[in-house]
């Protein structure tokens, strides 16, 4: 990447309500900035996502560990077999009422501490995540002045894809706030899915939000969340930014 794709990779919108926002999470422990990063910011992490991203595929099923399939794992005859059995697992949990997802994804931080070849572009967008800047405006907006690191990955829900409801329970690895950097296309349609909903005790949707372009999702963990099915006539188009913001 060039040094001026470098310095337009990252810059926050400087009209943002900060204030506002904060009241907002103080209130419902959640919010959406919507036009977080600058128009150029915004559509340069776009290009890496969509023309630069080796799509692989994330698949949990239960209290099973979740599995992470490579990009190149997904085109060889055992990897499409592997990557099948741990669909229809998924997919049997699902029905039960157990835990399940499964959506393409490209796991940032591990491709960073692995060295994975031609992760330069996502490496600078984690670094930008983890800098002073992004770290400040999560702290004013959360109020949690502990925050001091994130974790990342890209992900793609595509037609079948989907997140259970669950809770983000790891407090003892410091998460304390999730994030969704989000990038769908500018006309996603609620037909479409791919909903970020928050749930009560008895399961029923308190908030939702509709994926949206250069749109910021923080919410505090642990909390009941899941991301809603998308149908198989939906576009390619949910791509995002997601992890944890850390206190440790």
């Amino acid at each position: 990447m060039s040094t001026a794709g470098t310095r337009t990779l990252f810059a926050i919108n400087p009209a943002l309500d900060r204030a506002a926002l904060a009241r907002r999470f103080a209130e419902r422990g959640r919010v959406q900035v919507r036009d977080v990063l600058t128009a150029e910011s915004a559509r340069e992490i776009l290009t890496v996502l969509a023309r630069g991203t080796p799509w692989g595929m994330a698949v949990g099923a239960g209290k099973d560990r979740p599995q992470s399939f490579r990009a190149e794992e997904t085109k060889t005859p055992q990897g499409q077999q592997a990557l099948g059995s741990a669909f229809k697992a998924a997919e049997q949990h699902t029905a039960r009422g157990d835990y399940g997802f499964r959506f393409a994804h490209y796991p940032i931080l591990t491709a960073v501490q692995e060295g994975w070849v031609g992760n330069e572009a996502h490496e600078i967008l984690l670094e930008h995540i983890n800098a002073p800047e992004f770290m400040a405006l999560a702290r004013e907006i959360t109020g949690i002045d502990t925050l001091f690191k994130a974790d990342g990955q890209a992900t793609l829900y595509a037609p079948g894809h989907y997140l259970g409801r669950h809770i983000d329970s790891h407090v003892a690895e410091g998460w304390e706030v999730a994030y969704v950097l989000n990038f769908a296309r500018e006309d996603w349609h609620p037909d479409w899915g791919g909903y970020l909903l928050f749930l009560d005790e008895d399961g029923d949707v308190v908030e939702g939000f509709r994926p949206r372009f250069n749109a910021l999702n923080l919410f505090r963990v642990p909390t009941s969340h899941m991301v809603s099915y998308v149908p198989p006539f939906a576009p390619m188009g949910r791509m995002a930014v997601t992890g944890w913001l850390r206190t440790k």
